[in-house]
Formats: C-alpha cells, structure tokens, sequence
C-alpha cells in the first residue's frame, strides 16, 4: 500500500509539473484516500497489539 502511495505522489507531481491539472488532481486525491485508509489500519494494528489481541505478531 505504501508503494501506491508514493506512485500516486509522484505521479501527481509530475503532472502538475506538466500542466496536467486534472491528473494531478485526481492522483492527489487517490493519493489522501490510499493515506487515509493505511494511517486507520496502523492505528487499528496498534491498539489491537497494546492490548494483547494482534494475531499478525
């Protein structure tokens, strides 16, 4: 999921760069979505290891 999130970046740079600004737009908003999703499962993982329930340990 973190190499999305960093295509999605780059991507988004390159294209506003470029003047594509609906690519980048588009890129940077997939970009917050596929952040959003990844920082809620590292929260959700930590809880669950601080009170002894993670089976992924």
């Amino acid at each position: 999921m973190l190499n999305l999130l960093i295509v999605l970046v780059i991507v988004a740079i390159i294209a506003g760069a470029l003047g594509f600004t609906e690519l980048s737009r588009g890129a940077a908003t997939a970009a917050k979505i596929v952040f959003a999703i990844m920082l809620i499962g590292i929260v959700l993982l930590l809880i669950l290891a601080a009170m002894g329930l993670a089976i992924l340990f």
